[in-house]
């Protein structure tokens, strides 16, 4: 009897322990909420908007893992959309075609000329597929002030936009012809960005390739980055980024700033930019007269740079108005920043620029083999300093200039 109950005990046993495996992979299981299923045509010429935002509720109110496909092989026409969160459950925005932008300023309104795709407030979320996000941004390119002097300056749409979102990943995604900038990365933490290919005419006005702002412990890597404008912009409030492995150029290099506008605070530490390969201009920190705040712990390392403007600039003094910026006595205090293994060419005499504030002068500046070198060998490179503190190691070409009050 005993041995028949220890069978029947055993038995038991195997079958809940064979349901409990079956339910736990039910539940892990994603399910798939297609586009197409929601209305969606893909021809590229039918407004798919509302199509989205169907299959975005559903599959963000889905208990189980989610998968919203857009699929391969057709273009989804898109007005301004805002996809929110939260989520039920993690969520994968699988982009396998191409998202695609109206083509006429007459589809966009007053009130959503500043953004085109929004992903607000998702935890969990991921953004991948190998598909297109194309902005066909050429109309706004060619009516932007900076392209036309004679008409008037107005916002352009930043083509994806993630806000408020935690433990995001966005990899392997093309996002092309941006109106303005390309991605804008704000008030998010645990970020990662891999594989993108950014593009854009190095003509194109204000199409920044990755823009990050009050956004903490963030990665980049990987990613072929060619716009108009910066590479990347570093803004307030990031802290902990690290970069590594990035293609950058044609385009402005990496920006940390513009710091400190209309006499704000900003707060950024902790910025790790690693190997950069063919910039078409350099590694820059430019921050506004009268602004206060601190740049600090900053490190640009193993950049090869191609013919570039402006290979090494800080610019405490930054003012981007036609008219003179008046001499203000506040600036956002730079330190500690390490310029390190940066060679190349470059088409400025001078390649290397530290100008800095009156007051709050530059600090704990290292410049750490360089090698910079005119473009085509004609004539010898060299450097100017306003006001920095620097330290030199190893070989620096060009030699480093005296400080100076």
């Amino acid at each position: 009897m005993a041995s028949i109950m220890t069978k029947l005990v055993c038995s038991a046993l195997i079958v809940l322990f064979l349901l409990s495996r079956s339910n736990a992979s039910s539940v892990n299981t994603s399910v798939e909420f297609s586009i197409d299923n929601y209305g969606a045509r893909g021809d590229g010429k039918h407004d798919d908007t509302e199509a989205l935002a169907k299959a975005w509720t559903a599959a963000c109110s889905s208990s189980r893992p989610a998968v919203l496909l857009v699929p391969k092989g057709k273009t989804y026409l898109l007005k301004s959309i805002t996809l929110s969160g939260p989520c039920k459950s993690n969520l994968v925005f699988m982009v396998k075609g191409t998202l695609a932008a109206p083509r006429s300023l007459s589809d966009w309104s007053e009130e959503n000329r500043r953004h085109w795709i929004v992903l607000h407030g998702i935890n969990g979320l991921t953004v991948t597929g190998g598909g297109t996000i194309n902005g066909n941004g050429e109309l706004w390119w060619k009516n932007s002030c900076k392209t036309n002097k004679a008409r008037p300056c107005k916002q352009a749409p930043t083509a994806l936009t993630f806000h408020l979102c935690s433990n995001l990943t966005v990899e392997n995604l093309k996002i092309v012809n941006s109106q303005q900038i390309n991605m804008s990365v704000e008030d998010c933490s645990d970020v990662q960005l891999a594989r993108l290919s950014i593009t854009a005419p190095g003509t194109s006005p204000n199409t920044d390739g990755i823009h990050i702002t009050r956004s903490k412990d963030v990665q980049v890597r990987d990613c072929v980055i060619r716009t108009g404008d910066d590479c990347m912009s570093i803004e307030d409030g990031t802290h902990n980024l690290h970069v590594t492995k990035v293609v950058c150029g044609p385009g402005h290099g990496i920006s940390i700033g513009s710091l400190g506008d209309d006499n704000s605070r900003a707060e950024v530490s902790g910025i790790y930019i690693d190997t950069l390969y063919g910039t078409t201009n350099g590694a820059r920190i430019k921050t506004y007269q009268g602004g206060s705040g601190y740049a600090k712990d900053i490190v640009f390392q193993n950049i090869i740079m191609d013919n570039v403007q402006n290979p090494i600039i800080i610019d405490q003094n930054y003012c981007d108005s036609a008219k003179p910026c008046k001499n203000q006595e506040s600036a956002v205090e730079i330190s500690n920043v390490v310029f390190k293994n940066i060679r190349g060419t470059t088409m400025s005499k001078d390649a290397i620029k530290l100008d800095c504030s009156n007051s709050d002068s530059c600090t704990d500046i290292v410049l750490e083999n360089i090698d910079l070198k005119m473009e085509g060998g004609n004539g010898e490179t060299q450097s100017t300093c306003q006001n920095a503190k620097w330290r030199k190691s190893g070989n620096v070409t060009p030699q480093p200039c005296e400080f100076k009050n």
